[in-house]
């Protein structure tokens, strides 16, 4: 089991930046894929970044160039740096893992140890 608690989250004007934390706490001794999704009032869920346990990244189209996932192992902290944001950012982003293979690391929505959670709102 792993626990997984985001931060950061806020409201911030379009062109903004904000930097989201997850740490992940438990049985953290194996390795895992990492990764961020987020969901809007409404919409499905979409895979913003993962972090594959070989160091591989991917991301989302709509963030590819504004956002940057990366990893402090000795604190156990997954982070999500995004700038120039716009109003279409604006959900709830969730931290999420997983240590399995059971599907493409870029599969965030699918991995089965998520978050509570951390609201990001970005106004026009």
């Amino acid at each position: 089991q792993v626990q997984l608690v985001e931060s950061g989250g806020g409201s911030v004007q379009a062109g903004g930046s904000l930097r989201l934390s997850c740490v992940a706490s438990g049985y953290t001794y194996r390795p895992y894929n990492m990764g961020w999704f987020r969901q809007a009032p409404g919409k499905e869920r979409e895979g913003v970044a993962a972090l594959a346990r070989d160091g591989d990244t991917s991301y989302a189209a709509s963030v590819k160039g504004r956002v940057t996932i990366s990893k402090d192992n000795a604190k156990n902290t997954l982070y999500l740096q995004m700038n120039s944001l716009e109003p279409e950012d604006t959900a709830m982003y969730y931290c999420a893992a997983d240590p399995r293979d059971w599907y493409a690391y870029s599969e965030v929505v699918l991995y089965h140890y998520r978050g509570q959670g951390t609201q990001v709102t970005v106004s026009s």
